[in-house]
């Protein structure tokens, strides 16, 4: 038999392991998921929502060993581990009473007709999701499917399948055989589950990977939700608060060692204020400690596999081949580790610019005005998130410009509210979350009926 080994990536130990689904079992797997999907629809949204809190009861009691897992499988400060643990296990039940009423039908009427518009489910939901967020991001991907009466097949990344086997186990301990199933394994489980019977593919990952899967869905015109990486940037204009601003930068350049798909992977500062960003940058980057995720202190952990690491250490070392100066750098507690890096001197050509970073490096060029920093921001083929701090007007003016799904004036892009985490050009395929994303998980059906 097969297994996955599990690999904490701070120490190199192995944390567990599970089995491989074979590719061949897959479309047994589909098959069963097909089979229970009927029932499961008829049993009402209302029957669903109460199954689920059962669930969100089990999730609850294994809140804390859920954020111990993800420490060990993916290095994530346990803290920062236990803030997506409660954030998914506790808010669950707010979660079902949001999507339930995104879901619910509505009628429209004119003189001579009533049109109800149903939102019925498509059938079964392939859910794939990844490493970084792995039990945040296969909430936001499960749980609408499933309420919107979908069976769902989940394959969570095989960079930390205990994680996604002790999450699912709450939803297989409740509902009815063959409505939740887990595939483990990496690409060809990944592969053979898009090409199986499925109706609706969620996946949270790469670009490129993203476009292979739309590629394999568009022979049969399958539905997808594809949120994709991103590059994303942040514009300091003159007259910020320099001290927040860099602050900010530091937080989300390398929380969750850079790994995030809306980290600030690139800095574009008016040149007036481009030494004093820079230092500011530098003193709150000192203050972020690197190590294992056990520690009380640790701020940032390490990166999640070696290949990850070396990714984010050729870009830096090409960057600085071509005129890039290093102008702070953390220390590297061990080989899984990268150091928080903070590049100047770079040019909007250059491959750290261009491509996905995904680790701890912030980038940062100096602008002339704000429209170059516009400019300068919207060069790219990705869109998911952007930040501009300055003063509230010249701000708001130049955000409104960046061409990206989420942005944020003077704070993150966290929102107020229910809200879609939606991305633009190549960062986003259809989205996920708030009312007008868990009405993606569902098909819109009219009955139109006679006055």
């Amino acid at each position: 038999m097969d297994v996955l080994k599990s690999i904490n990536p701070a120490d190199g130990t192995v944390v567990g392991e599970v089995r491989v689904t074979p590719p061949a079992e897959v479309g047994a797997i589909v098959a069963r998921a097909r089979a229970a999907q009927p029932g499961w629809a008829d049993a009402g949204i209302e029957a669903r929502a109460a199954l689920l809190r059962q669930v969100g009861e089990r999730l609850r009691e294994r809140t804390d060993e859920i954020a111990r897992l993800i420490c060990a499988e993916m290095g994530k400060p346990l803290h920062q581990a236990a803030g997506e643990a409660g954030w998914v296990c506790k808010g669950i039940d707010g979660a079902i009473d949001e999507v339930v009423a995104a879901l619910q039908p509505e009628v429209l009427t004119s003189e001579r007709t009533r049109t109800t518009v149903y939102r019925d489910p498509f059938g079964v939901a392939a859910c794939i999701s990844p490493w970084n967020f792995p039990v945040g991001m296969a909430a936001q991907q499960v749980v609408p499917a499933l309420l919107a009466g979908n069976t769902v097949v989940l394959k969570p990344s095989e960079e930390v399948p205990l994680v996604g086997q002790l999450y699912a186990d709450a939803f297989l301990e409740v509902l009815p055989d063959g409505v939740m199933q887990v595939v483990h394994g990496a690409d060809e489980q990944g592969k053979a589950l898009v090409a199986a019977d499925v109706d609706l593919i969620v996946f949270t990952g790469s670009r490129a990977a993203g476009k292979h899967i739309l590629r394999a869905a568009s022979a049969e015109l399958k539905r997808v939700i594809l949120e994709l990486g991103g590059k994303d940037p942040l514009i300091v204009l003159s007259g910020a608060d320099l001290d927040r601003a860099a602050r900010f930068a530091a937080s989300n350049s390398f929380r969750n060692a850079g790994q995030v798909c809306v980290s600030t992977e690139r800095i574009y500062v008016e040149a007036d204020i481009h030494d004093d960003f820079v230092d500011a940058l530098r003193g709150a980057a000192a203050s972020m400690q690197v190590g294992v995720g056990t520690d009380p202190d640790t701020v940032v952990g390490p990166m999640v596999n070696q290949t990850q690491r070396d990714h984010v250490a050729a870009q830096v070392a090409e960057a600085v081949a071509d005129g890039a100066r290093v102008v702070f750098e953390s220390e590297s507690p061990g080989p899984n580790f990268h150091p928080l890096t903070i590049l100047t001197d770079v040019r909007q050509e250059m491959g750290i610019i261009v491509e996905e970073t995904f680790g701890p490096v912030a980038a940062v060029l100096a602008v002339s005005d704000a429209d170059q920093a516009v400019r300068m921001a919207n060069d790219s083929p990705y869109g998911l998130g952007a930040v501009v701090f300055g003063p509230s007007e010249r701000a708001s003016a130049a955000a409104r410009r960046l061409n990206a799904g989420m942005i944020g004036v003077n704070q993150g892009i966290s929102t107020a509210g229910s809200t879609p985490w939606v991305g633009a050009r190549q960062s986003g395929y259809g989205f996920h979350s708030g009312v007008e994303g868990h009405r993606q998980f569902a098909q819109v059906r009219l009955l139109s009926e006679a006055l």
